[in-house]
């Protein structure tokens, strides 16, 4: 699908013996799609002494040897980021024959963060596209599969990275909910000022950011809702990123969301890397698997933007 589409080129990562049976039974070759999809194979690499080096020296400040390096090397997800660090490629994705932790930690210990990030967070990119959906487009759940309990500063932090995801996946100007269980003060309580506060802060290091908060979900969400609850949101109930103050809260909403509303879920997509690397579910389908290079791809040509803008620019 992704040659079909032309969403990308693709370098395979794994055991060519396996990756040649997969290609049999869709009635092609490792020949064949040699134009299009590159195959690597970490165990048996031209790279290994190349990679190897690039490790030690990415990681000796934490006891890295060449003899671990020649090692760890060979494991696919590691190999898979240095093609990212040492730029053979744009972004990996992978995860779904790995775990989410292992999936993160490489991309972290060898891509890293991005100079301006403070820290390294997750979104789902939800789509409504089905008839029974009221309000279609996409929205943005944040942080929804990594940080699990952010504080203030975080929050505020999720946020604005989640409006620059929105912008470079869609074009659209981001409209950002700060989510809670209460509605501009309609409860007391510490994890309701933890979201007032986050969305202080998010408003001060960007003023120009449209964000509002605390909100429930349908006071950001539905305008008759917004127009009862929340009458001087500047979002008026047409939120298109939702930041949620737990990972236990956004990982129920999204998962609500795709299982019982309908929409579709791409994700976790990770934000404030220095590269882009996302993560898959374990068991995700082929269209899953497309989705997410997409977003990558994004990701990358939105990276490559601003590295490209003049010093000041929006």
């Amino acid at each position: 699908m992704i040659r079909k589409e032309k969403v990308a080129r693709v370098l395979l990562v794994g055991n060519p013996i396996t990756i040649a049976e997969h290609l049999a039974s869709h009635g092609t070759t490792p020949e064949e799609v040699a134009g299009e999809i590159e195959i690597h194979d970490p165990s048996n690499s031209p790279l290994i002494d190349e990679f190897r080096d690039t490790l030690v020296a990415l990681r000796a400040h934490k006891g890295m040897t060449p003899e671990k390096a020649a090692a760890q090397v060979r494991h696919r997800l590691t190999y898979a980021s240095l093609l990212v660090q040492t730029g053979r490629a744009h972004g990996t994705v992978g995860g779904a024959a790995e775990t989410t932790s292992d999936t993160v930690r490489t991309a972290l210990q060898i891509i890293g963060k991005a100079p301006n990030s403070a820290m390294v967070s997750s979104f789902f990119f939800m789509l409504y596209c089905k008839e029974h959906h009221t309000v279609k487009g996409a929205h943005i759940f944040a942080d929804c599969g990594l940080v699990v309990d952010p504080d203030a500063n975080e929050m505020a932090e999720i946020a604005r990275a989640s409006a620059a995801s929105y912008r470079a996946l869609t074009g659209d100007t981001p409209r950002v909910a700060m989510l809670s269980f209460s509605t501009a003060g309609s409860a007391d309580h510490p994890k309701v000022s933890k979201v007032v506060a986050a969305t202080h802060l998010a408003k001060v290091a960007d003023p120009n950011l449209i964000i509002d908060g605390e909100l429930q979900f349908d006071a950001a969400f539905v305008p008759e809702v917004a127009a009862s609850k929340a009458e001087k949101s500047a979002l008026g109930g047409a939120a298109n990123v939702f930041v949620f103050p737990s990972l236990n809260a956004g990982n129920l909403g999204y998962k609500i969301a795709q299982r019982v509303g309908g929409a579709t879920a791409i994700g976790p997509v990770l934000q404030g890397l220095a590269k882009p690397a996302n993560d898959l579910s374990r068991g995700c389908s082929a269209e899953d698997i497309l989705h997410m290079v997409a977003v990558t791809v994004a990701q990358s040509d939105a990276l490559d933007k601003a590295e490209k803008a003049p010093e000041g620019a929006a």
